[in-house]
């Protein structure tokens, strides 16, 4: 069935059928009525061109380029002023310069731009703007002497701007849906409807210029003033590389560390901080994730001192979010740099302080106050269905009012500082984006995090879902992991392990003339304890317990002496002791109860090794854990979430119904967790569990 409608599948886009018709029909007039213009959509567009298609009139409803919209204040100048180098002729340049080099390029791309300025030289282009706001989409095919005996004219209308976007010629398509006409009357009515437009329209660009040689000298100008010159050497290609990939950082100054206290100013450091801050004002923000004891609090603290002094510290407020255990240490460092006073603490539990305006607190400013924020230990916040990350998200959201003199923009700058920024799955990584990042506008090299996470996280919980994990699956993960550092993950991160800094010479000369020397880190060496008999056989029995072995003396033969309890790791069995009706659903049952269990034995022996309190504090975790998991069979209800953090959540007081209504949209996105009965799992289960409790 014959259709005059199209859509972009199977690229089907507006681009093809403008090749299409220009390359079939003799076309002298090419009208378009359109909401947005980008340059780089002209670029793509005009490679389909002739020179036979001497008219091309552009009319935009909404918003053009800072490209397009330089020349609107300076159409009459620019053509008087073509051999004088004005000021106001350097700022159309600055604008020309920065849109060739955002394009994508190709030949084809470079070629085009020399084309886009020859056509408005030449008049060959004209650009105009409605006077009111017209959101329409039309693109008008016209030989010169169009009537209602011609059969080469057409008009597309429907939805697609004219943006690379819009066009379906950039990396990311959009949804577009349009109609082409071919009738006279249809033709007629929008050229009609275009000429009274554009009769009342305001021109945009400049006129075009009178004589060859002012043709030939404005030529000339866009290709010595940018890299289509044809003169660069290679040395000023190295520079200009140097240049891009590190930005301002090649000239910043350090002289705001200088009244610093009780800190040695370090090279590695100095440096970390001109490029986070740069990534800081071009992205709103970025991970700090060098390895531990490469001074992550002071790096953030000086980005803070040099963003304070930027931004105006009479009306700066910074947010330091981050674990109990460390807030004294922020609270120290902050102070040794003079910021204490215009900075709150919070820990991750307390974020309603920041929220709640009731100012309960005093130290806390509302939400809109914050101009920076440093979430420590970023990557804790993984689970973006507890209220601890959505009131995070809710703080970094919010916009701030300090934008006048300083740091412009209402978006609040954010530092997540984290030495394990991958250790989530892809859907946490994009929530932790979506802190300071747009998902439909990135700044990133993927412009649409959404598009690109997509498929990624659907892949990935596909694999994850797997009764058995293959070589190539694992293989699978790594390839998605590795597209997601390289496009999302590395241009906003900066990471250094101790073999970097010390490889770098103007470094290790910098260290060693402030005497500091990194550890050396040895091989594990044995190490064997003299424990009392007492505390020997104290310990002992306390590790058979731990790894559910039966510790009574075999030699006993008192009937009266009971067997001593031991682990069962029953709480991270659940799925093993599934009913077998049940248990289908999951293959591998057994061999990942056991797995789980057998990892379970080996951090609590690890604790007891380490510390009595870190194992004091693993066996309260443990024991939580099972009392939930009693409480949820004395309720009639058992979550088993792997997407979710059925402990988190209880601690945070959800409710049965909460937490069912969050497993139910988890599941809606392609998640894995479930709800069972009581009756679904073994009788022995649930005394398995209060054995452990005991």
């Amino acid at each position: 069935m014959s259709t005059k409608f199209f859509t972009n599948r199977e690229q089907n886009t507006l681009f093809q059928k403008f090749k299409g018709i220009f390359d079939n029909n003799k076309i002298e007039c090419f009208d378009a009525l359109i909401g947005y213009f980008r340059a780089s959509g002209y670029f793509k567009f005009r490679g389909l061109l002739q020179d036979n298609v001497p008219n091309i009139r552009i009319l935009v409803g909404i918003n053009t380029d800072q490209t397009i919209a330089k020349a609107q204040q300076k159409s009459q100048q620019l053509t008087l002023q073509y051999q004088n180098q004005t000021s106001n002729q350097t700022d159309f340049w600055e604008t020309v310069r920065k849109d060739i080099s955002t394009a994508d390029y190709s030949k084809e791309t470079e070629d085009s731009i020399l084309l886009f300025f020859k056509d408005v030289v030449e008049g060959k282009l004209q650009i105009k703007a409605c006077k009111t706001t017209v959101h329409s989409k039309i693109y008008i095919f016209r030989p010169n002497n169009f009537n209602e005996h011609t059969n080469n004219a057409a008009v597309i209308t429907g939805s697609s701007n004219f943006t690379q976007a819009g066009l379906g010629v950039g990396t990311i398509f959009n949804y577009e849906f349009n109609v082409i006409l071919k009738d006279y009357d249809d033709i007629k009515f929008a050229t009609d409807e275009f000429e009274t437009l554009w009769a009342d329209a305001t021109d945009i660009l400049p006129i075009a210029a009178q004589t060859p040689a002012q043709k030939k000298l404005f030529i000339q100008n866009v290709q010595n003033q940018t890299h289509l010159n044809n003169e660069v050497t290679p040395f000023e290609v190295y520079i200009k590389l140097l240049q891009e990939y590190f930005g301002s950082v090649i000239n910043e100054s350090s002289d705001f560390l200088d009244d610093m206290r009780n800190f040695k100013k370090l090279s590695y450091q100095v440096d970390a901080v001109n490029e986070g801050f740069n990534m800081l004002i071009k992205h709103n923000g970025f991970i700090l994730a060098d390895v531990v004891g490469l001074g992550k609090t002071v790096i953030a603290t000086m980005i803070a001192k040099k963003f304070t002094i930027r931004n105006g510290k009479d009306k700066t407020r910074l947010l330091v979010i981050c674990p109990p255990a460390v807030e004294q240490n922020w609270r120290n460092t902050f102070n040794n740099f003079n910021l204490d006073t215009i900075t709150s603490f919070v820990t991750n539990g307390s974020l309603d302080r920041v929220l709640d305006r009731n100012h309960r607190d005093k130290t806390q400013f509302n939400p809109e106050d914050y101009d920076l924020v440093i979430v420590d230990e970023a990557h804790n916040f993984r689970n973006t269905t507890s209220q601890r990350f959505q009131k995070l998200q809710a703080v970094c959201k919010y916009p701030r009012k300090n934008n006048n003199d300083g740091i412009q923009g209402i978006e609040k700058k954010i530092i997540l500082v984290s030495a394990t920024p991958l250790n989530n799955r892809p859907d946490d990584i994009l929530s932790l984006l979506q802190l300071f990042q747009y998902t439909n506008q990135s700044t990133l090299p993927v412009s649409n995090l959404t598009l690109f996470f997509d498929p990624l996280i659907k892949r990935y919980n596909e694999i994850r879902k797997q009764p058995e994990l293959t070589p190539a699956h694992i293989a699978e993960i790594r390839n998605i992991y590795e597209s997601i550092r390289k496009n999302t993950i590395e241009p906003i991160t900066i990471r250094r392990t101790r073999t970097d800094i010390s490889s770098v010479p103007e470094y290790d000369q910098d260290l060693k003339a402030q005497n500091i020397i990194f550890p050396t880190v040895l091989p594990p060496r044995e190490l064997n304890y003299d424990m009392p008999p007492a505390l020997a056989e104290l310990f002992n029995d306390t590790v058979n317990n731990l790894i559910g072995k039966n510790a009574t003396d075999e030699n006993t033969t008192d009937e009266n002496t009971p067997a001593k309890i031991t682990l069962k790791y029953a709480r991270y069995q659940a799925i093993a002791a599934l009913i077998p009706t049940q248990k289908a659903q999951f293959p591998s049952a057994e061999t990942i109860s056991k797995s789980l269990a057998s990892i379970m034995k080996t951090m609590l022996v690890k604790r007891l090794e380490s510390s009595f309190n870190a194992f004091y504090t693993s066996l309260e975790r443990f024991k939580i854990a099972t009392q939930n998991m009693i409480d949820m069979f004395a309720n009639g209800k058992i979550f088993i979430a792997p997407e979710l953090n059925i402990n988190d959540l209880i601690a945070e007081g959800k409710t049965q119904e909460e937490i069912e209504n969050l497993i139910n949209s988890v599941n809606a996105k392609g998640g894995n967790s479930h709800i069972f009965t009581p009756q679904d799992f073994q009788p022995t289960f649930i005394q398995e569990l209060n054995s452990d409790l005991e």
